[in-house]
């Protein structure tokens, strides 16, 4: 999902580094209110996993790669779609900056689909199904699996806007093979999250009762 240099013209990836940029201001606010010395290390397993998560790579079509996000596990656990925002965009500079993997133009767009969208379609899909479901888990996995599949129709339509995928290709391409990985990316978070209840309840408690 991490859309390289020159798949978006300048100007459209301006536009998006600027939409970027107000989220990122956003995510700065939560840190400097939520983040407490009990958070950082918290923080950082997190952002650790969510950049392992992201190195297993498969190749999707016309230069474009898919892959698990994590967003909503970040966001789920930390109690906001704003962590979600602040590690994602941690992860992806220091993937774009440090190995080349996703554009520096682009780092934007990346920011927007998996940060954002990511993010907020994670916490608010986990707490609208847990209204639902009344489950931790069984929510969880079903905003996991929206935040991944949801971010890459996204992505697919930018680069439908750029001009390098047409429509219906780039939205069946990404959208199946981000719906097999999304089911993936739902069990590893019902999983992580079935852990941290386990052995930290009180974490999670704390974040569902979190302002966002």
């Amino acid at each position: 999902m991490h859309i390289p240099d020159s798949f978006i013209p300048i100007p459209q990836a301006a536009v998006y580094w600027l939409i970027a940029l107000v989220f990122i201001a956003l995510a700065l606010r939560w840190v400097r209110r939520e983040m407490s010395e009990e958070k950082v290390p918290l923080v950082a397993v997190l952002a650790a996993g969510v950049f392992a998560l992201q190195a297993f790579n498969i190749p999707v079509m016309m230069g474009t790669s898919g892959h698990l996000l994590g967003a909503a596990l970040v966001a789920i656990v930390l109690g906001s779609p704003f962590a979600a925002v602040f590690v994602l965009s941690l992860v992806l500079i220091v993937q774009g900056v440090l190995f080349g993997d996703g554009g520096l133009t682009t780092m934007g767009a990346n920011i927007i689909n998996m940060g954002v969208i990511g993010g907020f379609v994670g916490y608010y899909g986990y707490h609208g199904l847990l209204s639902l479901t009344k489950s931790r888990f069984a929510s969880a996995a079903g905003a996991a699996w929206l935040a991944c599949i949801i971010p890459a129709l996204a992505a697919a339509l930018e680069l439908t806007a750029a001009g390098t995928f047409p429509l219906v290709p780039g939205l069946v391409g990404m959208g199946v093979y981000h719906a097999l990985i999304g089911v993936v990316e739902a069990a590893i978070t019902a999983v992580v999250l079935g852990l941290i209840v386990s052995a930290r309840p009180d974490i999670l408690e704390r974040a569902e009762g979190a302002p966002i």
